[in-house]
């Protein structure tokens, strides 16, 4: 959890387990020349007794000689514009107040005092809400971010009996024992009646069911890490192929989906078991489309292929675009994945397979760039008749999100060009032709 010489945050709301934190902290801190800090929040939903947590924190930090750091927050407000609950609400201020700390490069460490009785509340919540083997791992010890929980195989009674021991005070905050909370109905009225009526060492149970769901956990994500080359990470969408999704075992599968909606997502947060369950019906179902919403994400299946991202970030990929071209010229268009250039050149002059090569003594009026629309069509070289641009996009199994920025080139109200599909047969070099006018794709707009 500590390396020496770290500097360290301890989370202090002035509780027992969080006092008993800072105490055997500042005690043992020596032994690893920590620097530490106190940092505590004020929720502003217990008006004097919430200030009084403060102060009593506060006058602690100073006769231990510690740097105090304190974060006011209307949790209240914060709840309600959020449309969380006010112990989400409060926990996500804790967690923002905390991790900036560490983001910010000032501490290296956040110490927080969960017990191994908070422990076995996360769990036994979390089973009661239908968690996976992920949720059922409960309170980390070691985060990513840097949190860290010291007293996490520590009961809630020995961490009284130690403050008592130490003739060290603490402050009680009443909405513990409030039961319209749901952990304080699992903490004074659920485990209470289970570790009484069913399993005298349940606690003890529920911590190890965490150690174990954890383990597995760190297995899982180091093999999924292993096997995620098959996900394309465009931000903000993951892509992938369905027939690769749906041709893993389905343990594994489940979890790459998982894992593609929290990269796409940012998190797992809103995410239940049917949701993922759609994923992988939707990757392995027969038809070629599918398209459903989960909580702050789209996924869409089109052309074999699966797009998991925001909602908001389809519509913004389709902007509409019309740039006049000037000859010679090299031009992104927005929201595309290619670079165009042209160049006029000798008919004699070399090209290549990666180049279309327009008569440029046909082109009389203006050419512009601009994205496909619905109704294009135009009759490609080597086509017999003229072909929706929605048709090439079938044949050649281009997807729905590839298609709303596709370039186009036009003179005047025809169709020359298009991306991928080259030029359009009327306006091709001939033998005829003096004067070529080169038109070269880089980058696939396609992949």
């Amino acid at each position: 959890m500590f390396e020496a010489g770290q500097k360290v945050g301890v989370a202090v709301s002035g509780g027992a387990d969080s006092v008993c934190l800072l105490d055997v902290l500042r005690r043992l801190a020596p032994r690893w020349a920590l620097d530490l800090t106190v940092l505590h929040v004020e929720h502003g939903l217990r008006g004097e007794a919430s200030r009084a947590d403060k102060q009593f924190v506060s006058e602690l930090a100073a006769e231990w000689g510690l740097e105090f750091h304190c974060h006011a927050a209307d949790v209240r407000r914060i709840s309600e514009e959020a449309g969380d609950n006010l112990e989400q609400a409060a926990r996500r201020v804790r967690q923002e107040f905390f991790t900036s700390f560490l983001a910010a490069g000032k501490l290296h460490r956040v110490a927080t005092g969960h017990t191994r009785s908070d422990q076995a509340e996360t769990v036994l919540f979390r089973f009661l809400r239908g968690s996976g083997t992920a949720g059922l791992a409960g309170i980390l010890p070691v985060t990513r971010e840097g949190l860290v929980r010291p007293l996490i195989d520590v009961d809630r009674e020995e961490v009284e009996q130690y403050l008592r021991g130490h003739g060290i005070g603490w402050r009680d905050d009443a909405t513990n024992r409030d039961v319209k909370f749901a952990r304080n109905r699992i903490r004074h009225e659920l485990l209470p009646a289970l570790v009484r009526d069913w399993n005298p060492k349940l606690r003890a149970a529920l911590a190890a069911t965490a150690a174990i769901a954890r383990e597995e956990e760190e297995y899982w994500r180091e093999a999924i890490d292993r096997r995620a080359s098959g996900l394309v990470v465009e931000p903000p969408a993951v892509l992938f192929r369905a027939d690769w999704l749906a041709g893993l075992p389905r343990a594994v599968a489940r979890r790459m989906a998982r894992r593609a909606i929290e990269i796409a997502k940012g998190s797992l947060r809103g995410i239940e078991f049917e949701h993922v369950e759609r994923v992988l019906r939707m990757a392995a179902a027969e038809e070629g489309r599918g398209r459903f919403q989960a909580p702050g994400l789209d996924v869409l299946r089109s052309c074999g292929w699966m797009r998991i991202a925001p909602p908001e970030s389809y519509a913004a990929g389709g902007e509409e675009y019309r740039i006049t071209l000037a000859v010679p010229g090299e031009y992104r268009p927005p929201g595309a994945r290619c670079t165009i250039s042209l160049e006029t050149a000798g008919f004699a002059s070399g090209y290549n397979k990666d180049e279309s090569v327009l008569d440029w003594g046909r082109i009389t009026r203006k050419l512009e760039l601009r994205n496909w629309t619905p109704g294009d069509q135009y009759r490609p070289v080597g086509h017999a008749s003229r072909k929706k641009i929605k048709h090439l996009f079938q044949e050649s199994g281009i997807p729905l999100w590839r298609r709303r920025s596709w370039p186009v080139i036009t003179c005047g109200e025809e169709i020359v060009w298009a991306a991928r599909f080259g030029a359009a047969a009327e306006y091709a070099a001939g033998a005829d032709t003096h004067t070529v006018l080169k038109i070269r794709e880089t980058g696939s707009i396609s992949e």
